[in-house]
């Protein structure tokens, strides 16, 4: 059972990964940084010098329309912001 859900790959997360050789991550919900660190070591034969964590909480939205008022939520998710050692790269796209 994989703890890595799959990778982010936004203008965002695509900046930090070339600038400070960061890469974001979806988590599962009850997973913990050391978790994190080796499923990402053992994944891509990286080493990983810092993770970081966040829940990101629902966000929830009204719409007043004619049929009355329409209520929306996006579900809640945990990221994973993982620094690899000087040198370590991943590439997402090499299996394209």
């Amino acid at each position: 059972m994989s703890i890595l859900i799959k990778p982010v790959i936004t203008e965002k997360a695509t900046k930090t990964s070339e600038e400070n050789n960061c890469f974001t991550f979806l988590v599962k919900k009850n997973a913990n940084k050391v978790e994190v660190k080796k499923a990402v070591e053992a994944a891509y034969g990286v080493s990983v010098e810092k993770v970081r964590t966040i829940n990101v909480r629902v966000e929830r939205s009204n719409r007043y329309t004619k049929s009355g008022m329409i209520t929306a939520k996006t579900g809640a998710y945990k990221k994973a912001m993982v620094q690899l050692a000087e040198g370590d790269v991943i590439d997402f796209y090499a299996n394209m």
